[in-house]
């Protein structure tokens, strides 16, 4: 499968500091490609570099197969972006932005314009001025000026900010919707952990602007295990009843009241009678499956999932 976007060794320091440090990383073509990370770790300079609105400090970019100068004009046409809050003229209506952004791109299919509103969710407020438009609103119409020319690359920085649940729920199925539908490769960032993991293929994880893995979802699914949750204040005694009278030890202790078993090979009502019949008091205790934050707060704070 082709790369859309490649990075090698992409770097951008500002008065000295290391904002993006050696980014190599590689967007296939037609997948959704999530960029997490916390806020501040790199992920909005990492895209303005990618989209030619900032320059790297070193290393190389490559988009649709070429690399990315500051003459690389044509690049622009096959892509749509949306980076940070997406900014238009506040005293034109929604509409009329939209033919304003077409213009520029030299791209004019009023249909188009009218869709894409439709895909958004806009069309009864596209004559309303941009300074009546809400905080969501506002995102929407990002959203459809990104889309409204059908480019085949979209790059949408935190796309959800300011959504409702309906909102959010609507802009998942629209990217998944872009993607099946329209062939459309998706390079999106977030820190909201649960909202990539619904919509990306694949994903890279950014910390204080370093690339610390690349991994598609369906490997985080089947590298992460289910495991029991035990809370008790006697947790480095619970672990040590496991291992010398179950033999368990594949375990973690998560803080100073919590137990993680990883090794399931007994029942739950045997591991927690076991810890009974030792004196060990046991507040409560459930079953977990793991899940992507956890795959990424294990991979962020220092190293991969213990089990």
């Amino acid at each position: 499968m082709s790369f859309i976007i490649k990075t090698s060794d992409l770097s951008k320091t500002i008065k000295g500091q290391n904002i993006v440090s050696n980014v190599s990383m590689g967007v296939k073509k037609g997948e959704i490609y999530g960029l997490l990370g916390p806020n501040g770790a790199g992920k909005t300079s990492l895209m303005k570099m990618i989209t030619g609105l900032t320059k790297p400090t070193t290393g190389d970019i490559e988009l649709f197969g070429s690399g990315l100068t500051t003459n690389s004009f044509d690049h622009l046409k096959r892509m749509g972006s949306m980076i940070e809050y997406p900014v238009f003229y506040n005293n034109l209506t929604g509409i009329e932005n939209l033919e304003l952004h077409c213009a520029y791109m030299g791209y004019h299919d009023k249909n188009a314009i009218q869709a894409a509103l439709q895909a958004v969710d806009l069309k009864v407020a596209k004559d309303k001025k941009i300074k009546t438009y809400s905080l969501g609103m506002k995102q929407r119409l990002g959203m459809a000026r990104v889309i409204v020319t059908k480019p085949e690359l979209l790059i949408l920085d935190e796309p959800i900010n300011g959504l409702d649940p309906v909102g959010i729920l609507e802009m998942r199925n629209l990217l998944k919707r872009l993607r099946d539908e329209y062939g459309m490769t998706i390079l999106i960032s977030s820190h909201i952990l649960s909202e990539i993991e619904h919509v990306a293929d694949r994903i890279g994880i950014i910390d204080q602007g370093c690339l610390l893995r690349e991994i598609s979802i369906e490997e985080i699914k089947q590298d992460q295990s289910d495991y029991l949750e035990i809370n008790t204040s006697q947790v480095n005694r619970a672990a040590m009843t496991l291992e010398s009278v179950l033999g368990i030890t594949r375990f973690t202790v998560n803080g100073e009241a919590t137990l993680r078993v990883y090794d399931l090979n007994h029942s739950n009502q045997k591991i927690i009678k076991a810890l009974m019949d030792n004196n060990i008091e046991v507040d409560g205790y459930q079953m977990v499956h793991g899940t992507l934050e956890e795959y990424f707060m294990n991979l962020i704070q220092g190293g991969k999932h213990s089990a």
